[in-house]
């Protein structure tokens, strides 16, 4: 692709408008259809740090199924970003947690403990049929992955109408475990999404 910088601004633009337009109760439907393919996946998530994330611009929101791997024995975290091309750092994070304005607006537990990470749930703006995604641009996330020795389970979410063909990956570029829309649990297997039934931890070079 001769442009593919500009190729993948123009793409975000229209799916995160795409996902901005979604009816209410479409939201609320498939935003209940993931909640439920996350608590199937991930059944037993007693001891296990889950990183989350704060909602933002139409994304399904993350913490509807919280109060379940909390009361399931997990802990969860929220990303805080701490400097430019800096990689991301997760604080312990609950309901009550104080929390405080972060870059973009979204909400930072304020000075709890930083945690690694046994699982991370991401949000896409757009995923492929090779399980790669597209995000906001920042690189936040593959940078923070970059980081770990043992790559924690990466579980990709978002609605339908943000699958494409391809992101066309480049050599920094991390496919997802998973991927987690409201049509059900996706593995990233052979360079390919396959369906799948739960979510348990499996080798990156799986799905390279």
């Amino acid at each position: 692709m001769d442009n593919l910088p500009e190729w993948k601004k123009n793409l975000r633009k229209q799916l995160i408008a795409a996902r901005e337009a979604i009816p209410a109760e479409h939201h609320r439907l498939w935003s209940r259809a993931i909640t439920g393919f996350l608590k199937q996946g991930l059944p037993q998530p007693r001891d296990m740090i889950i990183g989350i994330y704060w909602p933002f611009r139409g994304e399904y929101d993350p913490r509807s199924i919280a109060e379940y791997f909390l009361q399931h024995g997990a802990t969860l975290a929220l990303p805080e970003v701490t400097g430019k091309n800096e990689p991301l750092c997760f604080r312990e994070w609950s309901p009550d947690t104080p929390v405080k304005s972060g870059a973009y607006g979204i909400a930072v537990p304020l000075e709890t403990r930083i945690v690694r990470l046994d699982a991370v749930i991401i949000p896409m703006v757009g995923f492929d049929r090779h399980g790669y995604r597209l995000g906001y641009g920042s690189g936040y996330f593959d940078r923070t992955l970059a980081t770990y020795e043992h790559q924690p389970l990466t579980i990709g979410v978002a609605f339908e109408l943000q699958r494409i063909d391809s992101v066309y990956p480049q050599a920094h570029d991390i496919s997802m475990h998973y991927v987690v829309t409201e049509a059900g649990i996706f593995r990233t297997k052979d360079h390919h999404l396959t369906p799948a039934s739960v979510l348990q931890n499996i080798s990156t070079s799986e799905c390279q």
